[in-house]
């Protein structure tokens, strides 16, 4: 018999254990570190017993400082390995883009040129050279050399969802249907209409990003916490506290 699913309002947190599940960041570090200082003083003033940060993946593309994203995530999880973070595509495509470096793929096309502007790389898109073998494979072997010791191992390290009590958290959602346990990582990474089209229940509240919309989308089945704050300056949390639920915003309108 399959699992009974829960609707969002019955769902509950651990006992004990306040989760933060941070939304697509694109090299916006400003609000990263924004939203990290507010999550600090909430638990300083509000402790709790335990506690977990979860970030929902795309750390890179389309903002200004994907090198600084990653350096902060790199120490956040050395100093507390309670900071939790999961792949997104755009994650996993900077990854393919340094293994073999496509002019076509998801990193130059959609936003990995500023991602490496923030390594000191330029690879912009320009009739000049774009899609040239040559200078793509020089460009691509100095970006290569630009990365700090870490970063590709710290990409490479990234799970493609975790779960507490009622709540399932990946980047872009599940495939209804199937077993949490049994989901292709692709469609932890990549789905989209199919799992937002479906309003039955899941096993567990689905917590994701992926598809931006302008503010928390809260539904029976999941919340979507991707406010595009690259371009609208509006990082967004969903903050699971036992049976209390709230979301957490943080603005900063200029990069």
């Amino acid at each position: 018999m399959a699992e009974p699913g829960i609707h969002f309002l019955d769902a509950h947190g651990p006992d004990g254990m306040r989760l933060y599940a941070i939304g697509d960041v694109h090299g916006r570090l400003d609000l990263l570190a924004a939203m990290h200082r507010r999550i600090e003083s909430e638990l300083q003033w509000e402790p709790v017993r335990d506690w977990r940060v979860i970030h929902l993946g795309d750390y890179v593309d389309r903002g200004p400082d994907s090198k600084g994203v990653i350096d902060f995530l790199i120490e956040a999880r050395e100093r507390d390995p309670r900071n939790l973070m999961l792949a997104g595509n755009h994650d996993i495509g900077f990854l393919d883009f340094l293994g073999t470096p496509d002019p076509e793929g998801l990193f130059m096309r959609y936003g990995g040129v500023q991602t490496a502007l923030s390594y000191g790389v330029s690879l912009a898109a320009d009739a000049s050279w774009f899609g040239k073998t040559e200078t793509l494979r020089r460009r691509h072997a100095a970006l290569l050399e630009a990365m700090p010791p870490g970063h590709v191992d710290f990409l490479r390290s990234l799970p493609f969802s975790v779960t507490f009590d009622d709540f399932f958290f990946c980047h872009a959602g599940i495939r209804p249907g199937i077993p949490l346990e049994k989901q292709n990582p692709q469609d932890l990474i990549w789905i989209r209409d199919v799992f937002h089209d479906y309003t039955g229940l899941f096993p567990k509240i689905v917590v994701h990003g992926h598809t931006p919309v302008p503010e928390a989308e809260v539904m029976a089945n999941r919340v979507n916490v991707d406010t595009l704050a690259w371009q609208s300056g509006m990082l967004t949390a969903l903050v699971v506290d036992g049976a209390d639920k709230r979301i957490l915003e943080i603005t900063i309108r200029e990069a």
